[in-house]
């Protein structure tokens, strides 16, 4: 099931809440004043299913040029935007600012939905029709898909949902749900009874309930308490889905529009960010050095200070390299995306991407500067390391191999790899003639296939100690090499993930319960070999009534590993106690007379032949005694 987020984007009056309401049922504009007035001034969130079982989110983003801010906002995590233009107007200058917002904040599939056709006669949609292809060339939305529709009649609705259907089924990409978790906040407010509640769009990941996360830039770590989606309680939420999470030891006025919340030590907060500024074509104005300005990337609003590492100054169309100064603490990745507005008066003029979150400050000018701005522009070693890491999902990636593929020099591939490992973004396993590498998403998978099996193995054989590690090996990931997997298991042990007996794996904390049934199987056992003594039982003799064939079994052999029984031979067992007595006897004998026989053995300890035999067979196989070449004879083996 994919989780789709589709936005809506357009000049204000077009009817984008309208079409939303037709779409979904909901009206969106949740404030007052947002319906008292008639505008969208924050985000408004609803949804909707389709035929193909998918469920799309749906956001109503601002399309009044005052409230660009939460327009911003609302991109985050879009998979198909609507474009609405209302058939009797055209496109107004509010939704080409929209559009160059969509486009640099890197917005790929949309749909170019005409608005109130129901007002306009057909020779005078076709001349608007053709006047915004014409507007939308060289632009994302230049091969759009149409649909023209009446919010307000609900002509073309129909269609419109057979459209997105489509596109999201065919060309929408599933988000990664296997990497670090990352939601950023656009909403915060506090429920009597219940706390600090946030909203966003999961970005990233998956959050659990319990889950411990930390908010950035505040710094403090939280628990996830409940996690609703769509107003429904879940356990778990996934990347794509609209969600709102209630945390634990954080208070409302402690955060903000702008908080993203992670994993513990993912990001790091910053005030210093490089950038590569690509400046819009149709803006007017020119960028200088030191140029104050309005940031907005995710679901923040920051201003800052743009130093030009490379320029004198950028104009329409241009782009450079530029270290944006932040005047409050922020907390992204590299490769997330921004928009940049003039300080005043506030109007878009660029956007572009974040190649340093975490950066020092930097001359201008400086060549050594450029060029490591450009490489991390083109891609890194950890950026090139990272990509081949994600081809050994199966196996790992051996670093003496990645040196073969990245022509990288040892000590390249080992910075990179520290670096990588130490943002979270792989595993690593050394070993004595190589090192092992894992991508993170991919270690992921693997760990929630196996901790899901280990669950299902303890719940289906309660008296065992787990699952076989051979057995997970050979199941789940039988391509990598048996002492890499045995580092990783060991890696699993060291989190806290799983817990070891032997060659045994299970759940980390995980205990054999001896119930009622255990008691009972062990008390018929031992009732039935105890007053046999040497005359030993043999198992198929003893009824267990109606425990499972299979739980007996299981609960024989944990009596057996835990001394309390021996197994004597096949299908015969004994108390401990007994054999370990008849050991001592035994030995005896041999210091004594040097020898001993089946015949002494029986009368040793009063039982028959049959079953002196066994006694001997079991002294063989704990090397109390050998063969000398007599089949009824032994000598000592001490």
């Amino acid at each position: 099931m994919k989780h789709i987020i589709i936005g809506t984007a357009g000049h204000i009056d077009h009817g984008k809440t309208t079409l939303i309401k037709a779409l979904t049922g909901r009206n969106t504009d949740r404030w007052e004043e947002e319906q008292r007035r008639g505008i969208t001034i924050d985000l408004g969130f609803t949804y909707f299913d389709l035929k193909n079982g998918n469920r799309a989110g749906i956001i109503d983003v601002p399309g009044h040029e005052k409230f660009i801010n939460n327009m911003v906002a609302g991109v985050v995590g879009m998979d198909l935007v609507l474009l609405v233009v209302a058939a009797d107007e055209g496109i107004m200058p509010q939704t080409r600012e929209h559009m160059d917002i969509l486009e640099m904040l890197g917005v790929q599939k949309s749909i170019l939905v005409l608005n109130k056709c129901d007002l306009v006669d057909e020779e005078w949609l076709e001349l608007v029709e053709e006047e915004i292809k014409e507007e939308l060339e060289g632009t994302f939305l230049e091969h759009a898909p149409v649909a023209k529709v009446s919010a307000a009649t609900g002509q073309g609705i129909p269609e419109l949902i057979d459209l997105i259907e489509r596109l999201t089924e065919e060309e929408v990409e599933e988000k990664d749900t296997h990497t670090i978790p990352r939601l950023p906040v656009d909403r915060v407010f506090s429920l009597s009874g219940f706390g600090t509640i946030v909203t966003g769009t999961l970005v990233s990941g998956t959050i659990s309930k319990e889950d411990t996360l930390e908010m950035f830039p505040n710094g403090q770590e939280c628990k996830i308490r409940n996690i609703q989606v769509h107003g429904q309680d879940v356990e778990r939420c996934y990347a794509g889905q609209r969600v709102a999470i209630n945390i634990s030891n954080m208070k409302k006025r402690e955060l903000k529009r702008g908080c993203v919340l992670a994993p513990p030590g993912s990001m790091t907060d910053s005030r210093l960010m490089d950038v590569k500024l690509d400046m819009l074509d149709s803006t007017m104005r020119f960028l200088t050095n030191n140029a104050r300005l309005h940031f907005f990337s995710g679901t923040s609003e920051v201003l800052c200070r743009a130093v030009l590492l490379g320029d004198e100054e950028l104009g329409p169309g241009d782009s450079g390299y530029v270290q944006l100064r932040m005047e409050e603490d922020v907390a992204f990745r590299r490769g997330d995306r921004f928009v940049v507005r003039f300080y005043s008066p506030m109007e878009t003029i660029g956007g572009g991407v974040i190649l340093e979150p975490n950066a020092v400050k930097k001359k201008r000018f400086s060549k050594e500067v450029l060029e490591s701005l450009k490489q991390k522009e083109s891609g890194t070693a950890e950026d090139v390391i990272e990509l081949h890491a994600k081809d050994y999902a199966e196996t790992m990636a051996a670093v003496s191999e990645l040196a073969k593929l990245t022509a990288l020099t040892k000590e390249e591939i080992e910075e990179a790899v520290g670096n990588l490992a130490s943002q979270g973004i792989v595993c690593v396993f050394p070993l004595k003639k190589d090192t092992y590498i894992w991508h993170t998403a991919d270690e992921r998978v693997y760990r929630e296939k196996i901790t899901a099996a280990l669950s299902q193995y303890v719940k289906k054989y309660p008296y065992r100690y787990g699952m076989p590690k051979a057995e997970v090996h050979s199941t789940f990931m039988k391509r990598v090499k048996p002492n890499v997997f045995d580092q990783y298991i060991e890696f699993l042990e060291r989190e806290g993930i799983i817990s070891r007996h032997e060659e045994f794996l299970a759940p980390q904390g995980y205990e054999i319960v001896k119930d009622e049934v255990y008691e009972k199987v062990r008390r018929k056992l031992l009732s039935a070999i105890k007053p046999a003594k040497f005359d030993f039982v043999r198992l198929a003799e003893i009824s267990f009534v109606d425990a499972p064939a299979q739980s007996v079994e299981d609960i024989i052999l944990l009596l057996a590993d835990s001394g309390e029984i021996v197994k004597v031979t096949d299908g015969m067992y004994t108390l401990g106690a007994y054999m370990e007595e008849a050991k001592e006897k035994i030995i005896e004998k041999l210091k004594a007379d040097g020898k001993i026989t089946i015949a002494e053995i029986r009368d040793m300890f009063k039982t028959s032949r049959k079953s002196a035999k066994p006694i001997l067979e079991y002294m063989d196989s704990i090397k109390i005694t050998r063969k000398t070449g007599g089949e009824s004879e032994r000598v000592s083996n001490l």
